[in-house]
């Protein structure tokens, strides 16, 4: 009897764990599935957009009017962002396709850069015209590798989750048909960068100085940076210390420190070796309920400031989220604000201390600046301000356009029905640089059921 029943035990176990291996099975196949859809939608969307590329930037060989040409390369900066967006989301973090993305870069750079100019003042000039020959011809070469990539997933019905595999698993050398198409599709994009097109308008304005090279002072040690990093966060005794130097790959040097007090708290920093300047810090711990007002947080964050060195900032905006404060400063340069020069700091709301610092904007941008004077008057640039807007407050700024390129504007700070914005009007042209939306205290969502 007792045997019978451990059998039946043991063959309802046995059904039980089938049923439950199946059913993760099937769910990880649901995932797996799912994955790969979004890999072919992704693929097949970006092989999609560069023939659209190809297409509008061919129509625009042939356009002479500045009223049809603006539209259309101004099609052309959207197809381009969209692609991008594509190839974003394809597995190929380990595969080498730079140089593609920074075709499709350089092409939206060029296209914005002269969109947004008056074309029947200024209309294209030879060398952009023998620029756009170039990149219709280059754009048609890597449209049809795509395709010949696209072929071949349809007609072998390839999967993207093995170009993943292969890539985890360090074998994307071997015979993979998807991986050498796109390395052919990103061979046929060298030789047509912006150093080949020996064109200045093309060069992609996201590629600014990432090396801190501003930076002044002497190579710090190990101990050096904990030393700073006690500082920093404030803990003095912490109970566990870990140091790391940046890898090969990192565009300047720093040190990585986190320290533990063993008490809840642990702070990360990144140091520069140079000078030994903290880029970002951030401290773990749980802020609990607000005690002190955004006010007294920027009280404490000067204070901050004021001990570490930095001098000749101006608070730009602060914001609330639950307990933390965020505050942003910028440098002031005969009463000018520099907003590349931007440092971001976090405060806990529960006891007024740092938690979090970012001056990474700050330490790739500082330097003494050569600001030119205003071309039009304070009259002449509100002339260009939305009648809707009341103007709060106004003054002078340096910030970095869409193009990114640094400008001089006039800043205006001013309100429309329940939001507050930053308008920023060129100080030599009078043109509408920026508008921005500053943001409104985060709404508190607890019990709202």
């Amino acid at each position: 009897m007792l045997r019978n029943i451990l059998l039946v035990v043991l063959a309802i176990a046995a059904v039980g764990a089938g049923t439950w291996g199946y059913q993760e099975h099937q769910e990880k196949n649901a995932i797996l599935i799912n994955s790969e859809n979004n890999y072919q939608r992704a693929f097949h969307d970006l092989t999609y957009q560069m023939d659209l590329l190809h297409d509008k930037i061919g129509s625009t060989l042939a356009m002479n009017s500045g009223k049809s040409l603006s539209p259309a390369l101004a099609d052309v900066w959207r197809i381009t962002s969209d692609a991008r967006g594509q190839v974003g989301q394809l597995p190929l973090s380990l595969l080498p396709f730079n140089k593609t993305e920074q075709f499709l870069s350089n092409i939206g750079t060029f296209s914005y850069k002269t969109a947004v100019r008056n074309l029947d003042d200024d209309p294209l000039s030879a060398k952009e015209q023998q620029t756009l020959k170039k990149l219709y011809h280059q754009s048609g070469e890597i449209r049809n590798e795509l395709r010949k990539v696209q072929h071949m997933v349809l007609k072998d019905n390839l999967r993207w989750m093995d170009v993943e595999l292969a890539m985890a698993s360090g074998k994307e050398n071997a015979d993979n048909t998807i991986i050498d198409g796109f390395k052919t599709v990103e061979k046929k994009a060298t030789g047509y960068d912006e150093k080949n097109l020996q064109n200045p308008s093309i060069v992609n304005f996201q590629e600014r100085d990432e090396n801190f090279e501003h930076l002044k002072g002497e190579k710090i040690s190990k101990n050096d940076a904990v030393k700073l990093a006690k500082k920093y966060s404030g803990i003095q005794n912490p109970r566990d210390i870990k140091v790391n130097e940046n890898g090969k790959g990192a565009a300047y040097g720093f040190y990585n420190v986190v320290l533990s007090n063993g008490k809840g708290h642990e702070a990360t920093l990144d140091i520069t070796k140079t000078g030994g300047y903290p880029i970002w810090f951030i401290d773990n711990r749980t802020v609990k309920d607000q005690k002190i007002s955004l006010n007294e947080a920027a009280r404490k964050s000067e204070q901050f400031l004021r001990k570490h060195g930095y001098k000749q900032l101006q608070l730009a905006e602060s914001v609330q989220y639950d307990s933390t404060g965020l505050l942003t400063y910028v440098t002031m340069q005969d009463d000018v604000r520099i907003y590349p020069e931007s440092i971001k700091i976090k405060v806990a709301l529960d006891n007024g201390q740092i938690v979090g610092f970012s001056a990474d904007d700050y330490l790739k941008s500082h330097r003494k600046r050569d600001l030119p004077s205003p071309k039009i008057t304070p009259k002449e640039a509100r002339g260009n301000l939305n009648k809707n807007v009341k103007i709060m407050e106004d003054g002078l700024a340096v910030i970095t356009n869409d193009l990114g390129e640094e400008v001089l504007c006039y800043e205006y700070i001013g309100t429309m029905d329940d939001d507050t914005y930053r308008i920023y009007i060129n100080a030599k042209n009078g043109f509408e640089e920026k508008v921005e939306k500053m943001q409104n205290a985060e709404p508190v969502y607890e019990n709202v059921i």
